[in-house]
């Protein structure tokens, strides 16, 4: 405790027209946060103020983040912040570090009102990288569009922020420490706290350890490869000198996995110059690494921990919409759901409908969901859903609500340890089963936003003409009639909130789709993604790309993309 009650001063400040939360929070590059005039102050206040004043007063708030650079540097902002703003107790991670899972399971734990997370997820970082703030409800997931916009709203007047400047917390050391402030009856709490603890004992009332352990270091274990991308989930878990328990404990001491099982796990706040992206264009040490046929099942993760890719003997790729797919036909292989009983599968509307086949086969009633997390949240706190993914990465469970990468590996070990199968053979088991959908997407990131805009209502306008449903395209020997085409409208079954203009869909009489969308989540210009989905009930063992390029051809030519953007080509392919 303080000597004598510290200072909250009330500090004027002027509008940025450019703080609006994105699906995943507001991210800009470092120079930003750095170079503008309190710009990390009016976001944090915006955040502070869109909670109701009394439900703030003497609240409990989480932080913590992946450890990219300036984490540190904005959390000492958050503290002082918070504790100007009435919040009662904040409960941060060990050194500043809770990945984006720990974060939502710390705020159920402790029934806190929110949490903020400081991470970009898979943008790169570094002092020229970029950086994000994202703002979690008492749920423990993603903010609401009404919250976002309330928020985006308050930055755009903001006139003055409230702050205790004289405020240092300790991140190096657990425990509480308490603080008195001036004019406030009761002392502000800091608790820092094991960064892993309570997402690992969460894991451990979620799987069959024991069974774990057989398949990972018993008479006939597997060999697996893990690539941390010097991102947060093994910058905790591999590597810290404060998190270096958790391995030893869940990893190493019960599961039984050598501690040389991870490659890129030496913690760094730039994450080694490299974009931390669980994906085959840059997750390629791991690929490397596979292709001998020494390891038997890989897999990735992002900087904040919520997103995975899933490899198998060779470098032999799940998509994430089979992997969401393949764990739904196999989700009793996790004890959780034998106790607890599956309410429903989701996907994101850009993702293959390979989860729809296995929800139409099992009876299990199947949502689609516009892009963003939050979606699914909503319909896991009315019950009505257990397990959901997302084509970009993403793969999770109702015990949060958030991706979770970590949780999407042990899934994946779970079943291998009751198949006793090779990935590769559990996905030809899959596909012979439900038939394959064929998967893709294509990234032109850094296109100029209003070539993008300009393009997108173009093409709006072009397929919500009559005339276009029943139109034929032809590539080679292939004929493709449209059947559909709309701008995606999602009616939440939850709570009726209607969400519109959530992406173009041009839909065949195969049942192929080609998807449109706008991504929000870079830092420069517009990202234009391209998705595109085919079925083939035979099982055809021919690459991805080869198999889509008719409906690429297509998709291409009706957007006229290359030549509205100046692009000759996908700046990534996933």
């Amino acid at each position: 405790m303080e000597n004598s009650p510290l200072q909250v001063v009330t500090v004027p400040t002027a509008p940025y027209p450019d703080q609006r939360p994105g699906t995943n929070g507001l991210r800009k590059s470092v120079y930003v946060f750095q170079s503008r005039r309190n710009y990390l102050h009016n976001f944090i206040q915006s955040v502070l103020s869109s909670i109701d004043l009394r439900d703030r007063q003497g609240s409990t708030m989480v932080v913590g983040g992946d450890g990219r650079f300036f984490n540190q540097t904005a959390i000492e902002v958050i503290v002082q912040m918070a504790a100007a703003n009435g919040v009662g107790r904040l409960i941060i991670g060990h050194h500043g570090i809770l990945s984006t899972p720990a974060i939502s399971c710390v705020i159920r734990k402790y029934k806190a009102i929110g949490g903020i997370i400081l991470t970009a997820s898979h943008n790169p970082g570094g002092p020229h990288g970029d950086f994000g703030i994202k703002f979690n409800t008492a749920n423990g997931g993603p903010a609401k569009e009404a919250v976002a916009s309330k928020i985006f709203q308050i930055s755009r007047t903001i006139e003055e922020f409230a702050i205790c400047p004289g405020l240092k917390v300790d991140l190096t050391t657990l425990g509480k420490q308490t603080f008195d402030l001036e004019n406030k009856f009761k002392p502000f709490t800091v608790e820092i706290v094991n960064s892993v603890e309570s997402y690992a004992n969460l894991l451990r009332n979620i799987f069959d350890f024991a069974a774990l352990k057989e398949l990972l270091s018993g008479e006939n274990h597997i060999k697996i490869r893990l690539d941390a991308m010097h991102g947060v989930l093994f910058f905790l878990l591999v590597c810290s000198p404060v998190a270096g328990p958790y391995v030893r404990k869940i990893l190493c001491d019960e599961l039984g996995c050598p501690a040389n099982s991870a490659i890129n796990c030496v913690p760094m706040d730039d994450f080694g110059g490299q974009h931390p992206d669980p994906n085959p264009t840059y997750a390629t040490d791991l690929i490397d690494s596979m292709r001998d046929g020494q390891y038997d099942f890989g897999a990735a993760f992002d900087a904040d921990g919520d997103r995975n890719m899933i490899l198998g003997k060779h470098g032999f790729f799940v998509t994430p919409s089979d992997s969401v797919a393949v764990i739904a036909d196999n989700i009793f292989c996790i004890p959780y759901f034998q106790h607890t009983g599956v309410r429903g599968f989701a996907r994101s509307m850009p993702t293959s409908a390979a989860l729809d086949r296995v929800a139409k086969a099992t009876k299990i009633e199947l949502y689609e969901t516009p892009t963003g997390w939050r979606f699914f949240g909503n319909l896991m706190d009315a019950g009505m859903l257990s397990l959901c993914g997302e084509e970009s990465f993403g793969t999770g469970g109702d015990h949060i609500r958030e991706k979770d990468g970590l949780w999407a590996v042990l899934a994946w070990l779970s079943i291998l340890a009751s198949r006793r199968q090779s990935v590769k053979d559990i996905l030809k088991d899959h596909w012979l089963k439900y038939g394959r959908n064929y998967f893709t997407r294509y990234d032109y990131e850094d296109v100029d936003i209003d070539a993008a805009c300009e393009m997108m209502e173009d093409l709006e306008i072009m397929i919500a003409d009559k005339s276009f449903v029943k139109q034929r395209f032809a590539v080679e020997d292939k004929i493709y009639q449209v059947e559909k085409a709309d701008n995606f409208e999602y009616t939440d079954p939850a709570d009726s909130s209607i969400s519109r203009n959530q992406g173009l869909r041009i839909i065949f009489s195969d049942g192929s789709r080609i998807i449109y969308r706008l991504s929000g989540t870079g830092r420069n210009g517009a990202t234009v993604r391209i998705y595109i989905d085919s079925y083939e009930k035979e099982l055809i063992f021919e690459d991805t790309q080869v198999m889509l390029a008719p409906l690429a051809t297509i998709a291409v030519k009706i957007s006229q993309l290359h030549h509205r953007t100046g692009r000759s080509g996908p700046s990534i392919i996933t």
